[in-house]
């Protein structure tokens, strides 16, 4: 049931956001060039690899780290792309993922391969049992102000916990984080 949600909203997302997300292009165009996308190696269910696609924020050479870790960012992020980050408009191409069946709407955030430390609490509550979600428990409860350890928690709470109910839960949540764009660390905003 929840992966026909899954291809439904995502498909309907898409048609309906296809205006917004041709003017994100062309916007990321105009300050950057190309690639407008920017494609990224996550971990998904049971620690397969899968493509990720993002819109573009950062220029081009910029190394690969979380936005927590990334020191530099200030002066790799592209024009509007702060506001892109902050309001999540960034991560609106993962509607596609969604699509393909790598990434359902709502469960654990993705990871790089390098976030070794948090992919090791993962593995150990089970987390890799599910697909990772567009939004989850860790972004409605703090996104990038917890500890490896807090999101690892939220997320072994969602895998023993998930459900209809909680999903729309998080999902209205997420609008309320989304617009208040709050939460949102980068590098060189660490406190």
């Amino acid at each position: 049931m929840k992966r026909v949600a899954d291809i439904v909203i995502s498909l309907i997302s898409i048609l309906l956001l296809s205006p917004l997300l041709l003017a994100l292009a062309l916007i990321i165009l105009i300050a950057d060039g190309t690639p407008v996308l920017y494609t990224q190696k996550r971990i998904g269910k049971d620690e397969k690899l899968f493509t990720i696609y993002k819109f573009r924020t950062m220029k081009n050479g910029t190394r690969v780290a979380a936005s927590g870790d990334l020191t530099e960012s200030e002066a790799q992020i592209i024009p509007g792309g702060r506001l892109l980050r902050k309001l999540s408009l960034d991560e609106l191409p993962q509607l596609f993922n969604i699509l393909r069946g790598d990434m359902s709407l709502i469960g654990p955030r993705p990871l790089i391969p390098e976030e070794e430390e948090i992919r090791e609490l993962r593995r150990k509550y089970n987390v890799y049992s599910v697909r990772p979600g567009l939004t989850g428990l860790a972004q409605i409860n703090g996104r990038d102000r917890l500890s490896c350890e807090e999101k690892a928690l939220l997320d072994k709470e969602y895998v023993e916990h998930c459900g209809v109910g909680a999903d729309i839960a998080i999902l209205l949540k997420t609008v309320r984080k989304v617009l208040g764009m709050s939460d949102v660390i980068e590098g060189s905003d660490q406190p």
